[in-house]
């Protein structure tokens, strides 16, 4: 018999592993309110001190442990969880904690925990939002020493285990994947975690947010995990595991094939170019982008220069930070994109209202407006792109949009940081193009408008989709409804790539749906030329489109468009976006 544990089970990568399960005992605890009397609170003062120590000697241990080859996107995950066991919010409040409320240390750093989740719970930006991940990943690491766990994983015998636990660290992770486990499974998690993006970078098949997991499955017990699916199979006949087996075999066979595109150039079989650039978010993702030979960077995101400090960055750390990306990257295009923060995003609380209202911070005071309404925060990030531009080819993408006045007024910013370099001598650039993200419907519905005021424009496809359908992708009980095939959204798609055809301007894509190949036919069909996705997406992506025939998708799609208020199209679409079964269009 065959079980299949999948509920709101999330494939995070396209591998399968077949092994035995490990049960990963840990997380289990419940953290209780323990009082002390105050002659206790010294030595309990030191005891979660030295907590934090071994945690960080932990951390070190499995930081040196780290191939000088690996990614060093994969390097940071280790790194931040480094930098936050030495903030001053997670091992100093614990301590004022212990000593103001007589508590024992496991329950001041779950108050402290609790208080810090919840700020990022408030964050509207979803990548931002799941970086509490990093926050309950340090605090589990301090409790496991409180307890005073032995680590025993690193002594045993992993190789080819299936790891099933209800989180794992990325500390876990790393150090699981370089012992040869061969896939994991967890029962909490979403594809946005840290442990689905470490999964994806790693290569490691795993399937997360499997709910009752540890119910289902035991260990030694023999089981199949299908990343690409989101399946978890247990008491697989003799036929499943032939099956699966093959399978294995085809995917390394396709890995090796993707390798061999590196270099090709990105055209469909009726001779169409297509541009395909990098999602980035910090400067040391330069390499994946180079090795994968992207056309260019579409999205470099600026926010972590804000992460985990009590003040804004000045511009000298914009410019350090902006001339690594653009030097290591030899001349390929970069896109910036300015700061994208708000009154759900307050790193540094000082520089923003206190009495900004957070009651639904997507709505609020963030991204462009608050750029135009702090400028003390924005002239630098300006003045250090104008600098950079002067290293190499630079655009300067703003996020949000919503009101034409905002682009007169950027603009405006923008000459005046100009004219103030040059009257102080520093050299520049040639005028840097200026974009805007469209991920607000009201700026879809206007994006004529905008296409004529700026020199390219970049559709926002997660913003865009949950503000048009109402819903948090990121939410359990309403990700389901999370659609991009929804008839709204591919009508304020084309109307966006409608809008930058009849006046000129680049249109391009950088949201999730961009580096989904389901979605590249429709795509193509529709007129996008420009794509831009994580480097892990792109060769996937470009052995799609060189299968594919522009021309003949283009009559297919407007014949699909046209058919958007039949109920049997919008129920059909709706099918493909859920089920993940080929879009029809791609048959000749």
């Amino acid at each position: 018999m065959t079980i299949c544990c999948t509920g709101i089970a999330i494939g995070t990568t396209r591998g399968i592993a077949i092994g035995e399960v490990h049960l990963l005992q840990r997380g289990c605890v419940e953290i209780t309110p323990r009082f002390i009397d105050a002659a206790s609170i010294p030595d309990e003062v030191d005891r979660f001190c030295q907590a934090v120590s071994i945690a960080r000697r932990q951390l070190r241990s499995v930081r040196n442990k780290i191939p000088n080859n690996t990614h060093s996107d994969i390097v940071a995950f280790i790194d931040t969880h480094m930098l936050i066991l030495n903030d001053a919010a997670l091992v100093e409040m614990p301590i004022e904690h212990i000593k103001e409320k007589c508590c024992g240390a496991e329950w001041a750093l779950q108050l402290q925990r609790d208080m810090l989740v919840q700020m990022f719970d408030e964050m509207e930006d979803t990548y931002l939002r799941t970086r509490k991940d990093d926050v309950d990943h340090a605090v589990n690491q301090i409790q496991q020493a409180l307890r005073q766990e032995v680590e025993e994983e690193e002594n045993e015998d992993l190789q080819g285990k299936i790891i099933l636990a209800q989180d794992l660290t990325p500390a876990d992770t790393i150090l699981m994947r370089h012992l040869g486990i061969a896939a994991f499974v967890t029962e909490s998690g979403g594809p946005m975690s840290h442990t689905a993006i470490l999964a994806r970078s790693l290569g490691i098949p795993a399937v997360v947010g499997v709910h009752h997991a540890t119910r289902h499955l035991h260990n030694g017990e023999l089981t199949i995990v299908d990343g690409e699916k989101g399946m978890v199979l247990v008491a697989a006949d003799e036929g499943t595991l032939s099956h699966y087996r093959h399978r294995i075999e085809v995917e390394r066979q396709h890995a090796r094939s993707l390798q061999r595109l590196i270099g090709e150039p990105s055209v469909t079989i009726d001779g169409t170019a297509i541009c395909l650039m990098a999602n980035i978010e910090l400067p040391e993702d330069i390499d994946a982008t180079r090795e994968i030979g992207a056309d260019g960077v579409g999205l470099y995101r600026t926010e972590y220069l804000f992460v985990n400090r009590n003040s804004p960055p000045d511009e000298e750390e914009h410019y350090q930070a902006y001339l690594r990306v653009v030097e290591g990257l030899d001349g390929i295009p970069v896109t910036i994109r300015t700061l994208d923060l708000g009154a759900d995003k307050q790193f540094y609380s000082s520089h923003l209202n206190p009495e900004s209202s957070v009651c639904n911070p997507a709505l609020g005071l963030r991204a462009i407006r608050l750029c135009l309404k702090k400028p003390e925060l924005f002239y630098p990030q300006l003045r250090a792109i104008l600098r950079v531009a002067a290293h190499g080819p630079v655009r300067i993408m703003i996020p949000m949009l919503c009101n034409l006045w905002e682009v007169y007024q950027l603009k405006a910013m923008i000459e005046e940081a100009r004219m103030s370099l040059t009257r102080q001598g520093v050299s520049i650039g040639e005028p840097v193009p200026i974009g805007g993200m469209i991920e607000v419907p009201a700026a879809a519905l206007a994006a004529g408008a905008f296409a004529k005021e700026l020199d390219f424009i970049s559709i926002g496809t997660n913003d865009l989709i949950q503000y048009t359908l109402a819903i948090d992708r990121v939410d359990d009980e309403v990700n389901y409804l999370y659609d991009p095939l929804h008839p709204s959204v591919l009508r304020l798609i084309k109307m966006i790539l409608d809008a930058g055809e009849r006046h000129q301007v680049p249109v391009s894509m950088c949201g999730e749906m961009a580096g989904d190949p389901l979605f590249l036919p429709l795509l193509l069909g529709m007129g996008l030329r420009e794509f831009s996705m994580q480097p892990g997406a792109l060769l996937e992506v470009k052995k799609t489109i060189r299968t594919l025939d522009s021309e003949k998708l283009s009559g297919q799609v407007s014949h699909l468009l046209s058919r958007l208020d039949d109920a049997e199209t919008a129920v059909e679409l709706s099918r493909i976006s859920h089920t993940r079964n080929s879009w029809p269009a791609q048959s000749s």
